[in-house]
Order: C-alpha cells, then sequence, then structure tokens
C-alpha cells in the first residue's frame, strides 16, 4: 500500500519535493477510510516537569500496515522532539511502535544524532522511551513565561549567525545604532575566538551610548539560563574547551561588563519576539531564513514556552532521497530548505555557476545581486524556496495554534523576499483555503529583516 500525494503547485527546481503536510494529510484520510483507526499518543517529559502531549491515529500495525505506521510515526516523532524537546517519551498505543522508536532513537540508530542530542547533552538525561496503552484522557502539562518587551535605558542587543554578528545600540527603545560584522564561527577550534568576537561586537555598540544599562543577545542552539549546552556556533570546539570556556562564555562577558543585566537565549525565541513586537500580536511564529533556519512561538497568550522550536531539524520533506543536512545527517529538514545552504544548494539546478570555494553568504549574495539585475534563474531560486514555505507553513499548523506568521532574515531581504512571501501565498491558497484564511503572512521593512532579532534581543533584560 501507498500513499499518493499529488502536489498542485511544484518547485520549479526540485520538482520531487514531497511535501510533509501533504502526506500525512493523505496518511490520515486513509487511516480512517479503513474504518479501523487505531489511537496513538506521544508524551515528552522534559526536566522541568512539563509534558506535551500529541493525540493521532494510525493503522492497525499489521501487514502493509506496519512500514506506513513506522514512517509516519518515525516523522512525527522528530517533529515534537525538535519542537517540544524531551528526554523521556512515552507512547501510547501499540508497544510495537515503541519498540520501533526505541531502535531508531538510540546510539545505534538512525536517529542516533537525536537521541545523543535530547539525551545527554541538552537535558542532562538518557533519552528513554516507555510504552502504555492509548488513553484519549492524556493531556499536555505546560507553563509559559514573559521574555523581553523592556526598551527602558541604554541597551545593547546582539544576535550571533554563522555568518554575522549582529548588533544594535538602544537608547529608551529608540534604535540608534545597527552593525553587521562578517565571521566565521561554525568551524573555529579557538573558544577566544569566540569571546572576543562576541565583546568586539558589543564593544562598537556601546560607543554609541552613553552608557550600558543591559545587554541581551541570541544564538543558534540551547541556552539555559546564560549556560551553553549545545549551539552550532561552537561545534568546531574540542569537549574540553568547551566546558572549559563555552558553556559559560556569556557569565564571563557579564564579568567583563560589570556584571550589568546580561540575558542570551535561542535565536528561535528572540525571533517570536521580534515578530510579537513588530506586529503587536500574538498566536505568532517567526520564522527566520539565515545561515540557518531558526523558528520561535508566541503563544495566544502573549507567552513564550520551553519549547525548543528548532525548526531547522524539523522534517518537511518526506522523499526518501531527500537532501541530508550535514549535522544531523537527517534528510529533508528545514535547514536544507529555508537558509543560505538551501539557495547554495538550487543554484546548480537554476543553470548558476559559482566557484566551488565560495562561502554560502557568498553565494547568496550573488544570488540576490542577479535577483536584482531580473536574472530569471535566480528568481526560481526563490520561487522553488517560496513553494517549499507553502507547504511547510502548512505542516507547522498542524502542531502550533497560528494565526501570523513573520518571515524574516538574510534570504528575504530584497526582491526575493517578496517572491518567496507570493508562492507562500499562492501555496496556501490553492492547496489550503481553510488556512490561507487563517494565517496571516508578515515581512518586517527592509532594516527590520536585517536587525529585528537584535533590537528584540536588546529588550531581553529587566534593569532593576
Amino acid at each position: 500500500m501507498n500513499i499518493e500525494v499529488k502536489p498542485r503547485i511544484k518547485p520549479p527546481l526540485d520538482p520531487d519535493f514531497l511535501p510533509a503536510s501533504l502526506w500525512n494529510r493523505s496518511y490520515r484520510a486513509a487511516v480512517d477510510a479503513t474504518g479501523n483507526a487505531q489511537g496513538l499518543a506521544l508524551a515528552l517529559k522534559r526536566p522541568s516537569g512539563s509534558v506535551s502531549v500529541f493525540q493521532t491515529r494510525v493503522f492497525p500495525h499489521t501487514g502493509e500496515y506496519v512500514a506506513l505506521n513506522e514512517c509516519y510515526i518515525e516523522r512525527l516523532l522528530k517533529f515534537l522532539l525538535w519542537q517540544k524537546g524531551g528526554y523521556h517519551v512515552t507512547v501510547a498505543g501499540d508497544p510495537a511502535i515503541a519498540d520501533y522508536l526505541r531502535t531508531v532513537y538510540s546510539t545505534t540508530g538512525a536517529r542516533k544524532f537525536d537521541y545523543e542530542f535530547m539525551g545527554t547533552k541538552v537535558y542532562g538525561h538518557p533519552m528513554t522511551f516507555e510504552s502504555m496503552p492509548f488513553d484519549p484522557r492524556l493531556t499536555s502539562n505546560e507553563s509559559g513565561s514573559e521574555l523581553g518587551r523592556h526598551l527602558d535605558g541604554c541597551r545593547i542587543g546582539f544576535d550571533l549567525g554563522g555568518s554575522d554578528r549582529k548588533c544594535s545600540a538602544v537608547i529608551d527603545g529608540e534604535v540608534v545604532f545597527t552593525e553587521e560584522i562578517v565571521w566565521d564561527p561554525y568551524f573555529e577550534t579557538d573558544p577566544e575566538y569566540h569571546f572576543q568576537g562576541i565583546n568586539d561586537t558589543l564593544k562598537r555598540a556601546a560607543e554609541k551610548l552613553p552608557r550600558v544599562d543591559a545587554v541581551g543577545g541570541s544564538a543558534a542552539g540551547v541556552y539555559v539560563d546564560n549556560e551553553v549546552r549545545v549551539a552550532s556556533l561552537f561545534r568546531g570546539v574540542a569537549p574540553d574547551d568547551f566546558e572549559r570556556r563555552v558553556r559559560r562564555i556569556f557569565f564571563d562577558l557579564q564579568k567583563l561588563w560589570d556584571n550589568i543585566p546580561f540575558v542570551v537565549v535561542n535565536d528561535g525565541e528572540v525571533t517570536a519576539l521580534a515578530a510579537s513586537m513588530s506586529l503587536e500580536a500574538n498566536g505568532v511564529l517567526g520564522i527566520s531564513l539565515g545561515t540557518s533556519q531558526a523558528g520561535g512561538y508566541v503563544t495566544p497568550q502573549g507567552t513564550i514556552t520551553d519549547w525548543l522550536n528548532e525548526l531547522a531539524f524539523v522534517p518537511i520533506d518526506y522523499r526518501p532521497n531527500a537532501p541530508v543536512d550535514e549535522w544531523s545527517g537527517d534528510g529533508g529538514v528545514g535547514a536544507q530548505y529555508f537558509s543560505q545552504q538551501a539557495v547554495a544548494r538550487l543554484l546548480p539546478s537554476a543553470g548558476i555557476d559559482v566557484p566551488a570555494d565560495m562561502p554560502f553568504a557568498e553565494r547568496l549574495s550573488t544570488t540576490q545581486a542577479l535577483m536584482a539585475g531580473g536574472d530569471d534563474r535566480a528568481r526560481k531560486i526563490f520561487e522553488t524556496i517560496g513553494v517549499y514555505l507553502g507547504y511547510a507553513i502548512a505542516h507547522y499548523a498542524d502542531f502550533y495554534d497560528l494565526q501570523h506568521a513573520l518571515i524574516l532574515g538574510r534570504v528575504t531581504s530584497g526582491e526575493g523576499g517578496d517572491i518567496i512571501i507570493a508562492k507562500a501565498t499562492e501555496v496556501l491558497n490553492a492547496e489550503f483555503p481553510e488556512l490561507a484564511k487563517s494565517i496571516k503572512l508578515h515581512q518586517p521593512d527592509e532594516k527590520s529583516k536585517r536587525h529585528g532579532q537584535a533590537v528584540a534581543a536588546a529588550s531581553l533584560p529587566s534593569i532593576v
């Protein structure tokens, strides 16, 4: 048995793209058509005690249905792990499904990266699985908290990306200075490179302020109470050096800056905060297309959760030979579709030749320059990303209570950003008209696109 998926709109440069949103809908429709759907729930627990529960339905786990169930549930758990996080997974349903997931998410399984990341690296606990009978009464136990929105005083906000460091100087909510500094942190082995680079960014902003009352920052990765748990920015640093110099790097910087209020969080959370502040609305998913993909979420109540919202690792393409993320080793995940990596990947298909050693950031700049000159090959790259985005937003809507999506980041600068939004809107109208009516897509203005993250970061600390 196969799940038939026929997208109405195909990405111009990637016609084999298999949208997760359509596959999942077709799968659930096929399950319902059997008249024998089986209940299944996945509960993800975090050290704080919060638990996220996702209820769904699957085929009876026998015969030809087994392979389909395994595909659906493995991709579903992958999404939930990177959306919400968790080290202990309870599988309420057929115990054979729990056994399968326990094998895949293990030190020897296909999802070894996720198993190790979600276990000891992030949460300090081995990742474990528990099986129990299905219970429709299982519910989530989650909490939210306020984040940022403080603009009083003289503040510095920074955002650490894989190709640049952005900073802003803010006085009583008014931006007086913004700047980008190019750097290349991914494979830098010396922690001092990172420390001095971040401090240089702070000093540049401080020169534009009469004093510095607080510093707020964002970066890709997982940060708990200003402590670096796991972050791609520091992937080149050896484990011993990471423990010695990186894990508490922001505490060391705070000491250097006279112990003023200093808050650093995941860039996805600040993306969501920037979106909510810009739109003056809640129920917002912020999606940043930059060096990688960042995501964050503000609930309809205006709070931030303790979820991860690492959309870069969330699967959106279900084809077996989907492009593979070089860090996690998984195919079809967001980083390969919504980032400068995506642009670089699509260049050959567009017929645009660039030097093999050209950095991804320069490949993006080259593509954007061609776009500005009316090059149709460049246009097709942004149209392709836009089609990806339309189907991905429909997929996200299965997991988020979503009324607004703010699309930002370096990839969306210039005319290419308008094309991305237009194609995403076209997909939603054609495939998901009910979502097209309920979800509004937004772009910040050009200045906010490139610096909104750092400005929102400046609002993180409270000045007592």
